[in-house]
């Protein structure tokens, strides 16, 4: 049964993972940090957390993996995706393996904890009338071959017809951090 007051955060970036575990323990949240899935699994051997936060790019492999093992942990678990590589094909993958919710970086303690609330979908969410550009489909299908090699760049780039440094300029450029 998981304890809803246990939050785990999977992040690589120490800062960022310290400053939301202080901004959550001022909360009542007891934290754990896990830097990748091999601390990960050492936390869920001795623990439910009711919580997970879980950053989509962990180095240079793929969040979504601890994402399928956090729920497949316990159904219960609130998993929030945070990233700055956002797309519409990896929002949809972390909703599929368990998450959620899905949240853009910058994202503070307040976004987070209303993502945790929601567990629903909203029905009523607005609809867009702007047409989808060109660079936000490049975007997504960029995005698309990212989640298919699991974020291996080289052998993206291979499926994109694109040299590796293009690609890794591109992803600087879009970043959202």
């Amino acid at each position: 049964m998981p304890d809803d007051r246990h939050l785990l955060i999977v992040e690589d970036d120490v800062d960022f993972a310290r400053a939301l575990t202080r901004s959550f323990q001022r909360r009542g949240y007891r934290v754990d940090h896990a830097a990748d899935a091999q601390a990960m699994e050492a936390i869920l051997a001795r623990a439910t957390p009711g919580y997970a936060v879980v950053d989509l790019k962990l180095g240079q492999q793929s969040g979504l993996p601890c994402v399928e093992r956090l729920h497949a942990h316990s159904r219960d678990m609130r998993i929030v995706v945070l990233t700055g590589y956002a797309s519409i094909a990896t929002a949809v993958e972390a909703i599929k393996l368990g998450a959620s919710h899905y949240l853009v970086k910058p994202s503070n303690t307040d976004d987070i904890e209303q993502a945790f609330a929601k567990g629903e979908g909203d029905a009523g969410a607005p609809l867009s009338s702007r047409a989808t550009s060109i660079k936000t489909l490049e975007w997504e299908r960029i995005h698309e071959v990212l989640v298919e090699t699991d974020f291996n760049i080289s052998e993206a780039a291979r499926r994109l017809g694109m040299h590796r440094r293009t690609l890794a300029r591109k992803l600087e450029k879009h970043q959202v951090r």
